[in-house]
């Protein structure tokens, strides 16, 4: 497997509370040396994604709250005094190196509700075209304990799933993934690869570590779980070194977590073989001809809808004989498709009232039955 950062193109990073702040305070020096790290990918044409932690536990500094555990009020308070001083951090360490800041704050329904997931994806990815930097954390100011990760591991697999990361890093206070906890047991064995996450692994996991941290090598061994099914690779290793995205490239230890095939791949499997279509799309032989050269399907080829789907769902696709062609996550909702069937893309704003993606489904979106591919 590749052992490299450079052999992967889009990265998504997650930084622990107890890496970037110490005893309330920014460790603005750590920040820097790995936003010289952010920059050396990005000059390499690698696309990154940032999702950090440490808005409590920065805000609980300012505010001059007490060490120990904090009331949901106390600790949602903290967050929106730390997610401003966090954002602003990143913003001028960021663009002193010629990179721009994107915040973005979600919640445990952002990932798993299929319309925001959705806006949440494209807004990730847009901030990836325009070459900014997204700046990916949990809304703690507004996430009560029924609807929070409450850790940044998961939230970062989801993160790195979500946009079609090809690589998660987990920065953390541990360089990798042990047979035990090797502050407590000598004879502890580390593991340089974990090719499957099995019930064997996920027994060597151990609690929480530090105060500041919610997370726990059980929840690294979750993040790789979320990351592999998704065709994303993981790496376990220490944030507590300057420079750590370097200190990787150059061989320090960490825990490699391969995922058996790519983000595009495993997306198009799970689109596939585990979402229940909503409705039905009819194609004209140009359309047809276009999705099995791989391209996406334009309004303008479609003859027909039917079903009661909305924005994200997936729907059948078939042909003018109505035979299978594949399947897809549909742009648009039953009612506005109906608007723009047989439209020009350039047509979808005066029609539906905003100016809505250009395609009905995408092609990273549509994946065509065995038979097409076959006879294509």
């Amino acid at each position: 497997m590749a052992r490299s950062l450079s052999d992967y193109k889009r990265i998504t990073v997650k930084i622990g509370s107890a890496l970037l702040v110490e005893k309330g305070r920014l460790k603005r020096e750590w920040l820097e040396s790995l936003a010289d790290d952010l920059q050396a990918l990005s000059e390499a044409g690698k696309e990154v994604l940032v999702v950090s932690s440490g808005s409590i536990a920065l805000g609980r500094g300012v505010l001059g709250l007490p060490a120990g555990p904090l009331k949901l009020e106390q600790a949602q308070a903290a967050a929106s005094v730390g997610q401003i001083a966090l954002a602003q951090a990143y913003s001028e360490i960021l663009g002193v190196r010629g990179l721009t800041a994107g915040q973005i704050l979600l919640t445990l329904g952002d990932t798993e509700e299929r319309r925001r997931y959705l806006n949440a994806r494209e807004t990730i990815g847009t901030l990836l075209k325009m070459g900014a930097v997204p700046i990916i954390n949990e809304n703690d100011s507004v996430a009560t304990s029924e609807i929070r990760y409450g850790d940044n591991d998961r939230l970062g697999a989801r993160v790195a799933t979500m946009a079609s990361a090809d690589l998660l890093v987990l920065l953390s206070d541990v360089d990798g993934l042990y047979t035990a906890a090797p502050q407590t047991d000598p004879d502890a064995i580390f593991l340089p690869e974990v090719p499957q996450v099995t019930q064997e692994i996920e027994a060597m996991a151990g609690a929480p570590g530090t105060a500041f941290s919610s997370g726990g090598m059980k929840t690294k061994i979750d993040a790789a779980k979320i990351a592999q099914s998704a065709g994303t690779s993981m790496i376990i290793a220490s944030g507590k070194t300057m420079n750590p995205l370097n200190a990787i490239e150059n061989g320090a230890r960490a825990t490699w977590f391969p995922a058996p095939s790519s983000p595009s791949r495993a997306r198009k499997t799970w689109i596939s073989g585990h979402l229940k279509p909503h409705g039905t799309i009819q194609l004209d032989a140009g359309a047809l001809k276009a999705v099995k050269a791989g391209k996406s399907l334009l309004p303008a080829g479609v003859t027909k809808v039917d079903g009661t789907f909305t924005r994200g769902d997936a729907v059948r696709i078939i042909d003018a004989d109505g035979h299978d062609v594949g399947c897809g996550l549909v742009a648009y909702d039953y009612g506005e498709a109906s608007l723009i069937i047989g439209r020009n893309s350039k047509e979808i704003e005066a029609i539906v009232g905003y100016p809505g993606r250009a395609e009905m489904v995408h092609t990273d979106d549509l994946v065509l039955s065995t038979s097409d591919l076959d006879n294509s």
